[in-house]
């Protein structure tokens, strides 16, 4: 056997073994599923603790209007949570029209707060510490400025979070409300679907593990406190807070109860330019915590500094050369002498991959239909090649950051009317 056959061997373990774990995690997700739809929620608390929103928003004129609404028809005691917009270095009309909704809802806890390109305009991370300073709330909750939560999203969020004192937080979903626009969007709702919340649900379910994503989800205000805040170099300030939340000894729980509605992107260049910057910082916060995979007091939070190398390094290596090689093979460059075992391998890892997300999808009413199957099948084709194409810029991108010094700025996605 040549060099080629020995990259190609190395590329189907690891492709294998990623799938091995994907498919355990979207199995004990959909359990963990299973047991919350047959779970009493409460519908009334005791005593509600006051809850401080924080929506970081930059240039966010489009949709920051009906964010605020959502937020403020929450059904959760008005008296009793305050809602914090951080206008953060805008250039558009975002101070004008968060102005006028003031002057409309007076008697709300709805505060705005400005910022010049001096103390803002440094990132989400900047914005929400701004935030924090000025709140008030023994919780802290965050959306995305182009989020439009259930009414009860917030109840079932904290609801989760005062029963057990072991958790420093607790997360929500989104969900893709333009999914059906293009084939692109059709794409990111199966993705979201599948790699986020189902695994998550199962990452919960087997390892009491989650990552906060972005928006949607509830902190202890003490934990904030204790750790200074968000990390204003990380661009991916979700991850990189979870992984200290760990380290401080608490648990990060999924209640996927609480549902938001956010805009995915609907162009390539969008799409690319936001998956970069998340390629980015999961590598920032992965090799920033890399030391503690050694760590025994690390705990089970040292699956997902695995999980997340698993992806970003191994997987990631592992599509490049195995694209690569069969390009080479397919003009005769390359000659392979593994005896044709690799395309059983490839065909048996296809069929796995369209199973799992079926299964994935199907907790979710109207999801599972022909037409997501198609999407499923041609995602592997296509959506999971631009991911590989993607990752290979954040990192190359990471690595120009550090011999550069880039500072981190805010990375605008563009929002569609």
């Amino acid at each position: 056997m040549g060099i080629a056959d020995y990259l190609v061997i190395y590329s189907l373990i690891i492709i294998w073994i990623t799938i091995f774990m994907n498919v355990v995690l979207i199995i004990s997700g959909y359990i963990y599923y299973e047991k919350i739809s047959k779970e009493q929620i409460d519908e009334e608390l005791k005593d509600y603790p006051f809850v401080s929103i924080l929506v970081p928003a930059h240039n966010e004129a489009i949709v920051i209007r009906k964010t605020v609404m959502s937020l403020l028809e929450l059904d959760y005691p008005k008296e009793k949570y305050e809602v914090i917009i951080i206008n953060d270095n805008s250039s558009d009309n975002s101070a004008q029209l968060l102005e006028g909704m003031q002057r409309n809802y007076e008697k709300r806890n709805l505060i705005v707060i400005n910022t010049d390109n001096i103390i803002g305009g440094k990132g989400k991370s900047n914005a929400l510490n701004i935030g924090l300073e000025k709140s008030k709330g023994e919780i802290l909750a965050v959306y995305d400025a182009d989020n439009t939560p259930d009414r009860k999203s917030l109840k079932y969020l904290v609801q989760t979070l005062i029963k057990d004192k072991k958790l420093g937080a607790v997360i929500g979903k989104f969900r893709c409300r333009n999914k059906d626009i293009n084939l692109l969007t059709n794409f990111i709702n199966i993705e979201t679907l599948t790699y986020q919340w189902m695994a998550q649900a199962g990452r919960w379910n087997l390892f009491k593990l989650c990552t906060i994503p972005g928006t949607n989800f509830v902190v202890r205000r003490e934990i904030m406190n204790k750790m200074g805040g968000w990390d204003t170099k990380a661009i991916t300030e979700d991850t990189e807070v979870s992984f200290r939340i760990y380290r401080m000894g608490y648990k990060i729980k999924f209640m996927p109860l609480a549902v938001t509605y956010e805009q995915e992107p609907q162009t390539v260049k969008v799409w690319f330019k936001q998956r970069n910057r998340w390629a980015k910082g999961n590598i920032y916060v992965v090799i920033k915590n890399l030391k503690y995979l050694f760590d025994s007091k690390a705990s089970t939070t040292r699956f997902d500094i695995l999980y997340y190398t698993l992806v970003y390094f191994f997987f990631l290596s592992a599509s490049v050369i195995s694209d690569c090689i069969f390009l080479l093979c397919t003009v005769d460059l390359i000659q392979l002498h593994i005896g044709g075992y690799e395309v059983i391998l490839w065909i048996m890892a296809l069929l796995v991959f369209v199973l799992s997300v079926m299964v994935a999808i199907s907790t979710e009413k109207g999801e599972l239909n022909f037409k997501n199957v198609l999407i499923i099948l041609l995602s592997y084709f296509t959506y999971c090649k631009m991911w590989s194409i993607v990752s290979v810029a954040g990192f190359y991108n990471y690595i120009r950051d550090i011999v550069f010094k880039r500072e981190v700025k805010w990375y605008k996605t563009e929002r569609f009317s």
